[in-house]
């Protein structure tokens, strides 16, 4: 995802956020589902995606048709992730985390930073209570009871320059993986204690890590097409090609997702979608006649 962010800030520690009774919800539109998205998750069989003004939309029909949740803000919505068909959080500007027990329908504020104007940019769970969200100025945050109280432990990072961190995620039977700005990458075997910084194939900005159906594999993605695959947890990196038929991609790569059957599919900028059966040894290249940018 592409984000603005212009004030440097610092994270502080948090109890769970008052009631939201004067909360400003999101507005109701039926235009909704036609505005700015920046991610989807699956809630089981539901599709859950967020994006601007706060709106968070499901869908029980693989996107043909979207209903529209109630939501405590009306900020941008950058990320979302559910643990199961019922759980799942969000994540956005006002370094805001909002979660759900209802598999998306509703969701409320647990946590939020009003005088810092930092986003948070992606966040990951292992399961109903632990989890860490990532954000702008290299913020790490942890939670060891279902986001009840977030911790700033963005110390654990040797991450001194304070880059964003953009994107999170699992890896098959390694640990897991950081992405960020000017190619920052750092990777934990301990669920999270611990974190080791890693030297990238990349200057430029990652937007996100997505692993693959084999262990200790994933891929890196960025600006203008960049795209990096590790088979070693991140020791090293081969770059992959990606070209289509109006040649090589060369538009910012956004999202990345993993599905059921091995396949994986990313999107990006100017309408481009990829696919790989091959663990991301090699792409398929799509592009919408519209060219309309996907996230």
């Amino acid at each position: 995802m592409s984000l603005a962010i212009f004030t440097c800030c610092s994270f502080a520690d948090s109890a769970p956020v008052a009631a939201a009774d004067t909360a400003a919800y999101a507005i109701e539109s039926a235009k909704a589902s036609r505005g700015l998205l920046l991610d989807v998750a699956h809630a089981g069989a539901r599709l859950v995606a967020v994006g601007d003004h706060g709106h968070i939309l499901y869908s029980d029909d693989q996107g043909k048709t979207w209903s529209q949740a109630r939501v405590p803000t009306r900020q941008l919505l950058t990320a979302v992730f559910f643990v199961d068909e019922q759980h799942g959080w969000a994540v956005g500007h006002d370094a805001q985390i909002l979660a759900s027990s209802d598999g998306g329908k509703s969701w409320d504020k647990q946590f939020e930073d009003l005088k810092r104007e930092a986003p948070l940019l992606d966040v990951w769970f292992k399961d109903l209570n632990n989890g860490f969200a990532i954000g702008a100025y290299g913020a790490l945050l942890n939670t060891s009871d279902g986001g009840q109280h977030w911790q700033d432990v963005s110390d654990r990072l040797d991450n001194e320059d304070q880059y964003h961190l953009n994107g999170i995620a699992q890896i098959k039977d390694a640990g897991l993986f950081i992405v960020g700005e000017a190619g920052s990458m750092f990777r934990s075997s301990d669920e999270g204690q611990t974190w080791e910084k890693l030297e990238g194939p990349y200057q430029g900005s990652l937007f996100g890590v997505v692993g693959t159906a084999q262990p200790a594999t994933l891929l890196a993605y960025g600006l203008r097409g960049n795209l990096f695959r590790s088979s070693d947890f991140g020791d090293t990196w081969q770059p992959i090609e990606l070209n289509g038929a109006r040649g090589p991609v060369e538009f910012g790569l956004a999202s990345a997702t993993l599905l059921s059957d091995g396949t994986l599919v990313l999107v990006g900028n100017g309408g481009s979608v990829m696919r790989s059966t091959d663990d991301g040894q090699t792409f398929e290249v799509f592009n919408r006649p519209d060219r309309i940018s996907l996230a």
